[in-house]
């Protein structure tokens, strides 16, 4: 008896993507309408699969150009060098040589619910993670740039294994304990620089919005502490935060 198309959707649905070819070859000489628009729309989201699948490999040339002298590799990135208010915070990620995380990519080219969604990925995928602060005090101390560099020594640290070699994002490379490189644009091309792109922005962006729920009149679940007219707005109205 001929399986109903709606029993074949919930076996598409159900199906992982490994298992997916298998089942358009099952269906394959189906010639009812709704089957071939079935395997026509998840032909399209293997083939997707496969495109997302060569720009993470793009991702990893950074990682692979490295990996026969050094066994581990950490990425390195900064938020927070831009705003009026708040720390500024640097991730250092280790991933595993063959990581896969889909949809990893620089932290400002994601919304913000699909950073959220990869932090615990990268979290869980990584063979190890640091996040380090450098507070606004010491930002007015030591300039943004010492701050920042601070934060990712601080970040390195937290590390519970010791990396070989570092790639950092930008073109400054920090006083760290390990050698490394920088790499312009790192979080666009580097995979490992795009992950500790999302453990800063989303660590720092969590921050500002308990922020938000101590000193509301400043909107900074919106802003995040950037300089926007509102944030302009709300300093000329209730002043300047410690």
């Amino acid at each position: 008896m001929e399986k109903k198309i709606a029993e074949i959707r919930k076996e598409f649905e159900a199906a992982s993507f490994s298992e997916i070819p298998a089942l358009i070859e099952a269906y394959w000489e189906d010639e009812r309408s709704g089957v071939r628009n079935l395997i026509g729309k998840y032909e399209k989201k293997l083939d997707a699969l496969d495109k997302e699948r060569e720009r993470l490999e793009a991702m990893r040339q950074y990682e692979h150009e490295y990996e026969g002298q050094y066994e581990l590799i950490c990425g390195i990135d900064e938020a927070g060098r831009g705003p009026l208010a708040g720390p500024v915070v640097a991730g250092a990620v280790i991933l595993p040589k063959d990581c896969e995380i889909l949809g990893l990519n620089d932290s400002k080219k994601l919304s913000e619910k699909k950073r959220e969604a990869l932090f615990p990925l990268i979290q869980e995928k990584a063979l190890a993670y640091g996040i380090g602060w450098a507070s606004a005090q010491e930002i007015d101390e030591i300039n943004i740039l010492q701050a920042t560099f601070l934060a990712m020594k601080r970040a390195v640290e937290q590390l519970p294994l010791q990396p070989g070699w570092a790639l950092v994002d930008g073109n400054r490379m920090p006083p760290l304990e390990i050698p490394g490189e920088t790499v312009v644009k790192g979080d666009a091309q580097c995979a490992s620089i795009a992950a500790a792109s999302i453990l800063a922005k989303v660590s720092r962006d969590r921050l500002l919005e308990e922020w938000d729920q101590l000193y509301p009149q400043y909107g900074f679940a919106k802003h995040k502490g950037y300089g926007t007219k509102a944030h302009y707005e709300a300093i000329q109205a209730h002043g300047i935060l410690p």
